[in-house]
């Protein structure tokens, strides 16, 4: 749990700093406050979980990982409607050597397989409908989870970001859609419904 909280705060930290030097495009969802330590209890509890199900120290290690990225991913959408490569590119390359080095190509596998269709409503959209820096998420949020289970965690969260833009009355306005596939993720992290 500690293992967790102290990634999470360390991603926010970084988030901060990076959002320091970015300006918001004006096409995005609107710059927000985020809340430090709602991103901190919600990777803590995650690692609480983790620690319960006694899962092996590489899969804390790459939890861990995961806290940091999908911490830092959270905040900077909420901050300032980006999701920078830092959060994605760089955790997912660390991934990427893993399985290379542990012949693991499933998760290469994993990573690709939600990452195609946001990419295609990212090109089609032009990054007005779905960010690149959302899609670039769910690659990585693919690789930590496995196909079955991303894919279903990320319909349930298009799905969750639906119903909460129609409710609130933001629909047809851009939203920070990176906390809704955290969260996801997040969720099949603690329960442990991961391949």
């Amino acid at each position: 749990m500690l293992v967790f909280a102290a990634a999470a705060l360390l991603g926010i930290l970084a988030a901060e700093h990076i959002c320091s030097r970015v300006v918001a495009f004006a096409d995005g969802p609107p710059p927000g406050t985020p809340r430090p330590i709602l991103i901190i209890g919600v990777m803590a509890a995650v690692g609480a979980c983790v620690a319960v199900h006694g899962f092996a120290p590489s899969i804390l290690i790459i939890g861990a990982v995961a806290a940091f990225a999908l911490s830092g991913c959270w905040y900077c959408d909420v901050a300032r409607g980006i999701v920078p490569d830092f959060f994605t590119l760089f955790p997912l390359g660390c991934l990427g050597l893993f399985a290379a080095l542990q012949g693991e190509w499933k998760i290469v596998i994993s990573a690709l397989v939600p990452f195609v269709p946001f990419a295609l409503a990212a090109a089609f959209s032009r990054g007005r409908g779905m960010g690149w820096g959302d899609a670039k998420l769910v690659a990585l949020g693919g690789a930590v989870l496995g196909v079955q289970t991303s894919l279903l965690a990320f319909a349930g969260s298009c799905l969750v970001a639906g119903v909460v833009s129609r409710v609130s009355g933001r629909r047809g306005t851009p939203i920070a859609f990176a906390p809704y596939l955290v969260v996801a993720v997040a969720a099949a992290l603690a329960f442990g419904v991961y391949s």
